[in-house]
């Protein structure tokens, strides 16, 4: 293995992320950029580590691409049950996205992506809930243009926020997470954001590398029809290959009734009605991860930027579940360094920066 980074970085995924045992059966799915020494690393490790099967699935986002473009509608209305069958036997699936082109599905019409999104989403759901998982983005050449940095700085980054003692992280986010699940009430105040919703009786979970690398953050849920003001994100949001600036809400009864772009805003309104959960919210989470500092256009990234939060429009996690059902889980992030955040009442961050005394070491 050229990079000995790979090595560590393949080590944490098959060992401590998802704990590939004897016996499992593992999907492994790679795309694009992914380095062939890393694919080979991880099957390395989860056959050393007795698993029975390791399927390996590879991607090009330019055949996907072709595929929208080609297929007629008897096609993009195909599902495909035999991977379903095979998702129920699998128990890890860890992924590898590696886009040499961030904008490869720009030009198809979100409709028919909301659509295929929507006929997929049992086996997405089978995944994510039955499954130990993982999932990253390799730096490509692509990723680091967008975040405005050499390949070479990209690259020591990525590593710099994915190769990290994750068990140390479970432990300084404990307090944050025993904090949430006291409280019952959030306050988001910030130029053009005045947001409040309740979190009574939700849970808080830790994300501390078992799911995404690079990981760091904590979340919990609001309930479902609580959430009522407004919210403007300040954090660009690619999704379904399409570019988004400024999004603002408004929200009633937790529900967004009103909402706009700077940038994006011919296709805002065809993803919040993929289906009727789209328009509520199904996630509220606190970035932790000390490494990652400024958006790069990537949500896998900015979502755990320290200072910021995300608002998650669509569906809920289960293991943190608010009765809230989408085909879509739209991360959109907004960093705080110019806002309030407030629990119970009581400032709990100011500027990005914790002020309550048991949870200044997350800073």
């Amino acid at each position: 293995m050229k990079d000995p980074r790979q090595k560590k970085l393949a080590k944490i995924m098959v060992e401590y992320s998802t704990e590939v045992k004897e016996g499992d059966i593992v999907m492994l799915e790679y795309a694009d950029g992914a380095p062939i020494e890393l694919i080979r690393e991880i099957q390395t490790l989860c056959l050393k580590r007795g698993a029975r099967y390791v399927r390996i699935n590879y991607a090009a986002s330019d055949l996907v691409y072709n595929f929208y473009r080609r297929a007629d509608q008897r096609q993009l209305a195909y599902f495909p049950r035999h991977e379903l069958e095979f998702m129920k036997k699998v128990d890890v699936y860890i992924g590898i996205g590696a886009p040499l082109n961030n904008r490869t599905l720009a030009g198809i019409p979100g409709e028919v992506l909301s659509a295929r999104q929507r006929l997929l989403r049992p086996i997405q759901e089978r995944r994510v809930e039955h499954s130990r998982w993982v999932i990253t983005r390799y730096p490509t050449h692509s990723q680091a243009q967008e975040a405005g940095m050499s390949f070479e700085d990209f690259e020591d980054f990525y590593f710099r926020a994915c190769n990290i003692d994750w068990e140390g992280e479970a432990r300084r986010q404990e307090k944050l997470k025993r904090l949430l699940e006291r409280s019952k009430t959030v306050r988001l105040l910030a130029p053009d954001t005045d947001l409040a919703f309740s979190i009574e009786g939700m849970p808080a979970i830790k994300c501390e590398g078992k799911r995404n690398l690079p990981d760091g953050e904590v979340f919990t849920a609001p309930v479902k029809v609580s959430a009522e003001g407004y919210i403007r994100y300040n954090t660009p949001s690619l999704y379904q290959g399409k570019i988004f600036r400024g999004i603002r809400f408004e929200v009633k009864k937790g529900r967004i009734v009103k909402a706009s772009a700077e940038g994006g805003g011919e296709h805002l309104a065809g993803v919040l009605d993929t289906d009727r959960g789209a328009r509520y919210f199904g996630e509220f989470s606190f970035g932790l991860n000390r490494a990652i500092r400024e958006p790069m256009l990537s949500t896998l990234f900015d979502e755990k930027i320290a200072g910021s939060i995300h608002l998650t429009p669509g569906k809920a996690y289960g293991e943190c579940d608010n009765g809230n059902r989408s085909a879509i889980h739209w991360d959109l992030v907004r960093i705080m360094k110019d806002g309030e955040i407030y629990l119970d009442g009581r400032l709990a961050q100011r500027k990005g920066k914790f002020v309550l005394p048991e949870l200044k070491p997350l800073n």
